[in-house]
């Protein structure tokens, strides 16, 4: 398997390899995830979004954790302008996650709590150990979430599970995350990775601007009424009608039947 490490800082990198994207998360020994890794996570992916060789990207913290949480030590010696200022880098880096306009999942081992549990809710899918534990413990030190949990939680689980889950704080078993849609599949803690490289390899080759119109009508038609997101839904099917992926998909399926285009993603 040949890897390419298209984009690096100290604690995050960008690996690519055969059309996957892997941005790993690589701070000892926890992956606190401290201002400096918040802004390195929004550089690749910034990177992984431009790439025309990444079609799919992974989030990975290794085999032990995924990320345990911010870096509290860094958070406690900051006063209210401070972080006033600081807020809008630590929603910045999750939202960069979130925007990727190309099919992302989440290979979650370990503890992903906190800011972890924000990254992995920034993916449109996450794949979990099976003794994983997830969570937003921030309200045991007197906060709350602050990089998207209260509100991509809240989306994916419903606001009456998930203002259990950030009232308490309290951490959730790897069956229950499945069980309540946190997580969509387990896996035994060895796989993990290697199931969400297999799920994303397979947009690779895909019609990229399509799946990038469907990601976006999907996640920009959550945040308006039912009607309005019927308009961003007909605005991004009729602009694919002037790609060259439409056309080579449809004459594909008229000459040969269906799934056997070749796509070349323009």
């Amino acid at each position: 398997m040949n890897i390419v490490e298209a984009g690096m800082g100290e604690f995050v990198r960008l690996e690519v390899s055969e059309g996957v994207g892997t941005i790993r998360l690589d701070r000892p020994k926890m992956n606190a995830l401290d201002a400096q890794m918040q802004r390195e996570i929004a550089e690749v992916c910034a990177e992984a979004d431009r790439r025309d060789d990444v079609a799919a990207v992974v989030v990975y913290g290794g085999e032990r954790v995924f990320a345990a949480g911010a870096d509290i030590k860094e958070m406690s010696a900051m006063s209210y302008q401070d972080m006033s200022r600081h807020a809008h880098t630590l929603q910045e880096f999750t939202r960069a996650l979130a925007g990727v306009g190309k099919p992302t999942i989440s290979a979650i081992t370990g503890f992903a709590l906190g800011g972890g549990c924000e990254v992995a809710l920034s993916t449109d899918l996450r794949f979990a150990a099976d003794n994983a534990k997830l969570g937003q413990p921030e309200i045991l030190l007197g906060i709350i979430p602050g990089a998207g949990g209260t509100q991509r939680l809240a989306r994916l689980v419903g606001p009456a599970r998930a203002k259990d889950i950030i009232y308490t704080g309290r951490f959730v078993g790897a069956e229950e995350a499945l069980a309540i849609g946190l997580v969509d599949q387990l896996h035994p803690a060895d796989q993990v990775y290697d199931k969400a490289v297999e799920w994303a390899a397979q947009f690779v080759g895909g019609p990229a601007l399509a799946l990038r119109a469907a990601k976006s009508a999907v996640d920009r038609g959550l945040e308006v009424d039912l009607q309005s997101g019927l308009d961003i839904e007909r605005s991004e099917f009729a602009a694919l009608f002037a790609t060259d992926d439409q056309t080579a998909g449809m004459s594909s399926f008229i000459e040969n039947g269906p799934g056997k285009a070749t796509f070349s993603g323009s």
